[in-house]
């Protein structure tokens, strides 16, 4: 098992709430993480393990291990039967981790059942500080899922195509989307060609047949298990007019080569749209490596209507950081001058160029360096 960085998180939550719940994307990696933490687990969407929670149910209650229930969602009434041993013993924590990927249903028993009871932790697919420094390119190619090509690169694209299949086919309808899967199917493909630009639910809707309304409503369902990133826009009080749409990216790489056909390195780069993916890989794998430590973060993307753009801004404690991802092993100085330009007009403190350079320069609070450094130098 390859170690997560997530886990310590999770452990600390325990420790601080009497539950935990660990969301994420269908095959990212839950169950495998549940399991490896010392507790009794149940697999709820199987008969038996439901027949056996419920004869066990007060020997474990009563217990001071972890009971990992997985899937909760698909057995409702054990959300009342938790709330309930919680509230006969609110001084305890770390007595339930909850498994599941985002679904109406799940969120809606957490709301009712849980509020105050339980603190929420996302797992993503293998980031790369969880893999080694040789891996980067074959996460960015392939994606971070398991099965996905990090374990057996030869799953490449096929375990991808089929996931999604079995999203669009079977989850998507199950959690409540009204879309039939041959619209879903060509939404999907939609916003993977629009991967990086500026969100334009009129014209995805042209495309469809469906209003903008809808086709917004559409996508909180990609947004919810975890497919896309919709990246809002930073709203500076600046003398320029401010693009306020947001910029869409998908979460995964991999699950978007494999929608564009890109099965391979070389098809990769001589795609018109390798930047872009390049730019929403970089993003992604920031703002997992801060939420897998438990450390917030605001991020949005800036762009003017004369053309002044910053990739990623993050908010932190230490201030505004703005982010420039360039897909060149060789950063020149008008790029940083176009970003420090932009970055005085949203008012950043940190300015920061991201590439495949293999030697860092840093003056200051400026730098030019690559996603590793970045990864392990700045957001450690």
């Amino acid at each position: 098992m390859i170690p997560r960085q997530i886990s310590r998180l999770v452990l600390e939550r325990l420790g601080h709430y009497p539950a935990v719940g660990l969301l994420g994307a269908r095959q990212s990696g839950k169950t495998t993480l549940a399991r490896s933490l010392e507790g009794s687990y149940f697999d709820l969407e199987q008969d038996r393990d439901r027949l056996r929670l419920d004869l066990e149910w007060d020997r474990l209650a009563e217990g001071g291990s972890l009971i990992v229930l997985d899937e909760a969602q698909s057995w409702p009434e054990v959300f009342s039967r938790i709330r309930g041993a919680i509230d006969e013993d609110r001084g305890r924590n770390g007595r339930f981790l909850l498994v599941g990927s985002v679904s109406p249903s799940l969120m809606i028993h957490v709301s009712e059942s849980l509020a105050g009871r339980l603190s929420l932790v996302e797992l993503t697919p293998f980031i790369h500080g969880e893999l080694s420094d040789a891996a980067l390119e074959d996460l960015w190619l392939r994606g971070g899922y398991p099965d996905g090509g990090v374990r057996d690169p030869s799953r490449f694209p096929q375990w991808q195509l089929d996931y999604l299949d079995v999203l669009i086919h079977r989850d998507l309808p199950n959690w409540g989307l009204p879309a039939a899967p041959r619209v879903t199917r060509r939404l999907v493909h939609m916003t993977a060609a629009v991967h990086g630009q500026l969100w334009n639910a009129s014209q995805i809707g042209q495309g469809l047949g469906l209003s903008y309304a809808t086709v917004n409503k559409y996508m909180d369902f990609l947004e919810g298990i975890f497919l896309i990133r919709r990246l809002p826009p930073f709203l500076a009080n600046v003398r320029k007019r401010l693009t306020r749409r947001p910029k869409i990216y998908w979460r995964d790489s991999g699950l978007l080569h494999a929608l564009l056909l890109a099965p391979s390195r070389e098809d990769l780069l001589n795609q018109p749209w390798v930047g872009a993916s390049w730019e929403g890989f970089v993003i992604e794998q920031i703002l997992n490596a801060l939420a897998a430590t438990g450390r917030r973060a605001e991020p949005h993307f800036f762009r003017t209507s004369d053309g002044h753009e910053i990739d990623l801004l993050l908010k932190q404690e230490n201030g505004l950081w703005a982010i420039e991802v360039k897909l060149t092993g060789s950063p020149g100085s008008e790029d940083f001058r176009r970003l420090d330009k932009a970055a005085d007009l949203a008012g950043a403190d940190w300015r920061v160029l991201i590439s495949q350079t293999r030697g860092p320069v840093s003056e200051g609070k400026r730098i030019s360096c690559s996603l590793p450094w970045f990864l392990e130098n700045c957001m450690g």
